[in-house]
């Protein structure tokens, strides 16, 4: 996920979350609002309750690479993830999994999305 893909500023976060839009499932929280921009950005966001800053940091480092895996960035929304405890008890495929059912859910909520991504 690259750095202009990424919501980076808290009052962007704010602006987000403000707005309601959510699903929810028992790893992820995922918030929803119109994009700002021409590209769909996401925010990740993990609480203390995950852990130290090594966990944490490390935690988000998994979720990028989730979300590389899930979004196709021509999505008609921009997101916000955080992260529930529940993560840290399973493995890639169920966090996949729960990441790309959320996703399909916010698809189908806000309009669609461009493009399919391709299966590696």
């Amino acid at each position: 996920m690259k750095k202009n893909q990424r919501i980076l500023k808290n009052t962007e976060f704010s602006s987000i979350i403000s707005k309601k839009h959510s699903q929810a499932n028992a790893a992820f929280v995922l918030y929803t609002a119109k994009r700002a921009e021409d590209k769909a950005r996401v925010g990740i966001s993990v609480g203390k309750k995950i852990g130290n800053a090594v966990i944490r940091n490390r935690t988000k480092r998994q979720v990028r690479a989730l979300i590389d895996s899930v979004y196709t960035f021509d999505e008609t929304f921009d997101s916000i993830v955080i992260v529930r405890p529940a993560f840290k008890k399973m493995d890639y495929e169920q966090r996949s999994e729960l990441l790309s059912r959320l996703h399909d859910r916010a698809v189908q909520k806000n309009g669609g999305r461009a493009h399919e991504k391709k299966s590696v």
